[in-house]
């Protein structure tokens, strides 16, 4: 081998680099368990844990804690520097925020009130729920079919109105209209993201990661570490609309409350009356007497009985729990309800409080969540006296009470608009709103003239000031923000999937290393060094270039050993083969080293694997993507060692000129002088697979397969007990709280479920997500210890969490058949890349055709087996992303068998000339055999090291990518092979 010194220099300076990078995590490993430490010894409270863990790590983050001679370096200088770990091994939340487009064009249109351009918006709306187009074709599709060229877009009633008049009038054709409608969506999903990226970069998590995908209006936000899922979420979804408002007393309001509880009281009993008289008769006796005790004991439904109203000079006009706010609104909605309002009162709006608070009953003393409300002086266009766009600047301060407050600045305009407002309003109230939630309606004392005010509240902590006053300075969404797919992981479940992953690793690692030289002796040591080196690589450039590990991304590293050991094997299975033909030691490493040796073969099974892994890396999100990126990365260092160290450690001890045989005294005569007819089985194999496939294929359209939220779309939660719990019982319970039952299964240990509803999942908003999981406490409360409140239950600071969410995913339906289509392009994207590049490599279609024919197989006998026994097997087996990405490992695996295969027949081509084809086919599948036997069984006991010891969240791809291996090696020697053959033969009778 020449530049062998090179090749060193390289090797020990990769190696250093890689150790220096790796450094850095070890650091801050022990920087970080120093604050655990401290936060533990002060508290036992999951909250305050993580307050006084975040307080240690401000105190060090810009002062040295690590002094290396010639440099030194703060906690924040290391933490940008170590290996990022993803969701599922940190915690925290990774979400897909989509920017409703719908609202910008509302907003384009000036909230147009033409009938053609609503009902377009709402048909799109309809539609996108079923396409993967984006909200903007649809719509031009729709508008385009209703206005049947009867109304341009440029009609001023739509886009041709005064704030679009620099760029659009009334003469531009529809197909001029849509470019500069199409510009202005896409600046104003730039901007939200440019707002989003800036709230995320003040909120304090390390290594968050935000990007746009598309032209889609969909923003991926991972914030691996986040604690406080809520203020996340509420952060990312908030528009940010501030707005100051003139506000009603409760002396003024309280002859209109008592008004509408007896418009109220009255509509209901008329309700009650007509469905009582709806009852037919012959079931009136059996109801008559659980009425009659009903309306002994029940109280009279009214207003009042949800809502308490206050009396004077006060800005809160009334009380009512948190739990009764959705009843309150709907009343107060009512029209016979507004129509009871004074004159000069009819445009009221009446909001509710930004934070709620606990207070004791008088009869029960049970503590009760209850919220103020406010009644605001809007009027007829719903347009605040001043808006949020006057703010110059916005911080967190102390006010005079020395409690946080957000103290904001006005600029010239909005001075002037305060000025005047507080002016007309002293004695009474005005009220500061963010986003439809009252933060403070103080009662303004003295005029305010020099543009300065605050937001205060008597419960407002430090971080909800800070967030207030980034949301204000980072500038509002041009258009609301929802999340429409998120996985929440709390940290426990994190340290779990890290320990689990660890012990897998470990374990598979020992394994492969005790094999290869139980194997190969001397030999398999080396390839054991050229392993580790690897592995050092691996995680060197994983730090160095910032990737995130996840925990997919540890199985293609684990996958990755369990494969690398391939090009090892190739090499010495060459290397042995010249041995036995009689060639010295040396002669027999050059060859078996060289292109016409094993390079060839092993660069080719390489390529395929590595294209496989490109198109799920290019197709895939998260963590599928983690794996992907991985997984190419372990394919190019494992060829490099294997290759090249594998090489030096050799060379270097046959110099030595000392006994090498590349084998031990067991293994000596394992594969050797084998002779396999196995074209002649090849019919028996195409029945046992044909067999297989069908019974597969009739259990698909039967028995179906168990989809994922990631392809149906649904909210999942993964909830642990104290004790173990019945499932099926569980589904019953949840099944009064949701309206249907849920999909209720154990999930690793007995006292854990995994809870998949699709209750509300069409419905947007961050309420909707805190009533799902607010429904799951209540209908879990008889299995949950009776000390755990709604906080603790929900994901986020649980420390050594024992009960509660230990992680959710939430995807909504039309990001769900955007997957399902994405994963379709996947596979299919990866059957046509191989294709082509076996026929270029082998210039004959019929190997191409071998090859996609034997993958395919595989494909449909994985979903077979997954259709067939999702329901008997103990782990889960939901078909979702992560099992498109063992699908698409499982083809270039697969591919890899075969490539190698076909690689030996075509080289017995060129050197046995006179031997017929069939044997040819056969001489080189046997000669292969130890090669296929060896490298499937060290990548089956690495799978099966990490499916025994591994997360639970990983059996199923883990099952995937076992019978995946098992299936590969099966039809690279019975359907690849023969297939190709069958074929090329076919092809010669013919030209007979």
């Amino acid at each position: 081998m020449q530049n062998k010194g090179l090749i060193k220099l390289f090797a020990i300076l990769f190696g250093l680099v890689s150790l220096y990078q790796l450094s850095f995590t070890w650091f801050t490993k022990g920087v970080e368990n120093s604050a655990k430490e401290y936060a533990e010894s002060r508290s036992t409270n999951g909250k305050e844990i993580a307050r006084l863990e975040r307080v240690y790590l401000d105190s060090v983050a810009n002062k040295p804690v690590i002094d290396l001679g010639f440099a030194q370096f703060s906690y924040n200088d290391i933490k940008d520097k170590e290996l990022n770990l993803g969701l599922d091994l940190k915690g925290g939340i990774n979400a897909i925020l989509q920017v409703s487009v719908k609202d910008i064009l509302i907003g384009l249109s000036n909230e147009s009130k033409n009938p053609v351009f609503n009902e377009a918006l709402a048909k799109a709306t309809e539609a996108q729920k079923n396409s993967d187009d984006t909200f903007l074709n649809l719509f031009f599709k729709e508008f385009k079919k209703l206005s049947n060229g009867k109304v341009k877009l440029s009609d001023p009633s739509i886009f041709g109105n005064k704030s679009l008049r620099d760029k659009i009038n009334f003469k531009l054709s529809d197909e001029e209209v849509k470019p500069i409608i199409e510009a202005e969506v896409t600046g104003s999903v730039n901007t939200a993201f440019e707002v989003l990226r800036s709230r995320i970069d003040k909120f304090g998590v390390t290594q968050p990661n935000i990007q746009r995908i598309g032209k889609s209006g969909r923003i991926l936000i991972e914030l691996p570490g986040a604690k406080d899922i809520d203020r996340v979420k509420k952060l990312l979804q908030s528009t940010a609309e501030l707005q100051f408002w003139e506000v009603y007393a409760a002396q003024e309001t309280i002859p209109f409350f008592y008004q509408a509880n007896a418009i109220v009281e009255n509509l209901l009993k008329e309700k009650t009356k007509k469905d009582t008289t709806s009852v037919k008769k012959d079931e009136l006796n059996d109801l008559l007497g659980d009425v009659s005790d009903s309306l002994a004991t029940k109280k009279v439904d009214n207003l009042f009985s949800v809502l308490t109203p206050n009396s004077g000079q006060t800005s809160v006009v009334a009380i009512a729990k948190v739990s009764d706010t959705a009843t309150v609104n709907k009343y107060l909605a009512m029209k016979e309800v507004r129509a009871a309002l004074p004159n000069e009162m009819k445009y009221t709006k009446f909001l509710w409080d930004s934070k709620s608070f606990n207070s004791k009953t008088k009869d029960t003393n049970e503590d009760v969540e209850l919220i103020y409300l406010y009644a605001i002086k809007s009027n007829r266009n719903d347009i605040a006296p001043i808006e949020g766009d006057v703010i110059d600047d916005a911080s967190q301060e102390y006010g005079q009470t020395g409690k946080p407050e957000v103290s904001m600045t006005m600029n010239a305009m909005g001075t002037k608009k305060w000025a005047k407002m507080t002016t007309e309003n002293v004695g009474k109230f005005v009220a500061v709103v963010l986003d439809d939630y009252v933060y403070t309606a103080p009662s303004v004392n003295t005029a305010i003239t020099n543009g300065r005010t605050s937001i205060s509240g008597g419960s407002m902590t430090v971080s909800e000031a800070q967030d207030i006053a980034n949301v204000l300075k980072a500038g509002k969404l041009p258009a609301a923000a929802h999340i429409i797919q998120s996985e929440v992981v709390g940290p426990s479940l994190g340290q779990k999937a890290i320990n689990s992953s660890m012990y897998s690793f470990a374990l598979a690692l020992l394994l492969v290393l005790l094999w290869m030289i139980f194997y190969y002796g001397k030999a398999g040591a080396f390839a054991d060094i050229a392993l580790a080196v690897n592995i050092l690589f691996i995680f060197g450039i994983l730090t160095a270039y910032g990737a995130v590990l996840t925990l997919p991304g540890i199985a293609g590293i684990i996958l990755t050993i369990g494969m690398s050991v391939d090009a090892n094997v190739i090499i010495f299975e060459r290397i042995k083969e010249e041995l036995d033909k009689g060639k010295g030691l040396k002669a027999a490493i050059n060859h078996g080293f060289s292109f016409k040796g094993a390079l060839s073969a092993i660069i080719d099974a390489n390529i395929t694997t590595m294209l496989t892994g490109a198109i799920l890396y290019v197709f895939g999100t998260g963590p599928v993507k983690g794996f992907a990126y991985t997984l190419m990365v372990g394919i190019g260092t494992s060829l490099f060692t294997a290759v090249f160290i594998t090489r030096l450690l050799i060379d270097w001890y046959a110099n030595k000129g000392k006994l090498f045989t590349f084998n031990t005294s067991i293994t000596k005569n394992w594969f050797q002088n084998m002779n396999i007819e196995f074209l002649r089985k090849r019919k028996i194999a195409y029945i046992f697979s044909s067999v297989v496939i069908i019974i597969g294929l009739v259990s698909l359209f039967t028995n179906k397969l168990n989809y994922g939220v990631d392809f149906v779309g649904g909210r999942s939660y993964v909830v642990k007990f104290d004790k173990p719990t019945n499932p099926t019982e569980v589904a019953n319970t949840l099944k009064d709280v949701f309206g249907s039952a849920p999909e209720v299964k154990t999930y690793g240990e007995s006292s854990q479920l995994k809870i998949t509803t699709k209750y509300k999942i069409n419905e947007e908003g961050n309420h909707i997500d805190d009533e799902v999981q607010d429904l799951l406490y209540k209908g879990l409360t008889n299995y949950l210890p009776k000390d755990i409140s709604i906080d603790e239950f929900k994901p986020g600071y649980d420390g050594a969490k024992k009960v509660g969410i230990m992680s959710s995913i939430k995807v909504e339906p039309t990001i769900a058949d955007d997957i399902k289509t994405a994963a379709g392009w996947a596979i299919l994207g990866s059957l046509l890349v191989v294709f082509l590049y076996i026929l270029l490599r082998f210039r004959k279609w019929q190997y191409s055709l071998g090859a996609v024919i034997a993958v395919f197989h595989d494909v449909l006998i994985v979903l077979a087996i997954f259709s067939l026994f999702y329901k008997i097997l103990p782990f889960d087996m939901e078909i979702g992303q992560s099992f498109i990405a063992a699908i698409l490992t499982v083809v270039g695996y697969s591919l890899n068998d075969t490539v190698v295969i076909f690689d030996r027949i075509r080289e017995f081509l060129g050197i046995h000339t006179s031997w017929k084809f069939a044997t040819v086919v056969d001489k080189a599948l046997s000669s292969t055999l130890g090669r296929t036997i060896n490298t499937s069984l060290t990548t089956l006991v690495v799978l099966l090291a990490i499916f025994l010891f591994g997360g639970d969240s990983i059996k199923g791809f883990m099952f995937a990518l076992i019978v995946g291996v098992v299936v590969g090696t099966y039809s690279s020697l019975f359907i690849a092979s023969p297939i190709m053959y069958d074929t090329i033969n076919k092809l010669d009778k013919k030209k007979k």
